[in-house]
């Protein structure tokens, strides 16, 4: 028995220490920025999020379909560095917001920059600036995934009608990519949402009239659920927050 127990902790100490190098291992991939005036990457995006100003900001990114990975990557955090000077710059911590398009009229190495299967990372012009002064066009860089930071709760935005409801999942703290949903009302069991793109996901239960409950799972498998997060009259338009996740 204790040569198993001995050989079962082994095991475990082996996952844990492979799974922490797989967090800190720094990956190769390359990095433009918006000269867009408008600034569209903060006001707009493929993950839903809407005005970034009034939430994750400037420290945001666009991500090539590899990454991307269809909106499931929406909320995820990364750390991004300069390739060419990686001690001289220290990284900084970005979020998944946006979708950065394939463009297959050219070539992946000459202006396709997010053509599949391109780890390519499109960041507002201020923040391409912190990890390179002279700004090139295209910069190779290292990333790696990392701990989300967040202020507060999760925040649910509710939409929709009575017939379809559409909750905007955000401020997600660490792992930060979310990969299910489900929601409860005070007549009603568990109820698991569909992701209708990016982090938005909907249902079509009519839980007009009841305290809503919110249950999110991260892609690392840590559940939390905030009960009770808005009230019996809450309304369409309105945003709640909910509990956050924690160190561990």
């Amino acid at each position: 028995m204790a040569a198993l127990l001995l050989h079962s902790a082994l095991i475990l100490c082996f996952f844990s220490n492979l799974m922490h190098a797989q967090v800190a291992e720094w990956k190769s991939a390359t990095a433009t920025y918006s000269t867009d005036s408008n600034d569209s990457m903060l006001t707009e995006g493929a993950c839903g999020y809407g005005d970034l100003h009034k939430s994750y900001g400037k420290y945001t990114t666009g991500l090539s379909g590899m990454l991307f990975d269809r909106g499931s990557s929406c909320g995820a955090c990364f750390e991004v560095r300069s390739a060419q000077l990686p001690q001289a710059t220290p990284p900084i911590l970005v979020t998944a917001t946006d979708f950065c398009p394939p463009n297959y009229a050219l070539p992946a190495d000459h202006g396709g920059w997010c053509n599949f299967p391109r780890a390519h990372f499109h960041l507002p012009e201020a923040t391409f600036s912190l990890i390179s002064h002279l700004k090139p066009q295209l910069l190779p860089i290292h990333y790696r995934r990392a701990a989300c930071q967040r202020q507060g709760g999760i925040r649910f935005s509710v939409k929709g009608s009575a017939i379809f409801m559409q909750v905007l999942v955000s401020n997600v703290g660490l792992d930060g990519q979310v990969v299910a949903v489900k929601v409860k009302g005070s007549r009603t069991g568990w109820i698991p949402m569909g992701r209708d793109w990016g982090q938005n996901w909907q249902s079509n239960i009519d839980l007009v009239g009841q305290p809503l409950s919110f249950e999110v799972t991260t892609a690392a498998w840590r559940t939390l659920t905030s009960y009770s997060v808005a009230p019996p009259n809450w309304m369409f338009g309105q945003t709640f927050t909910g509990k956050q996740f924690q160190h561990s």
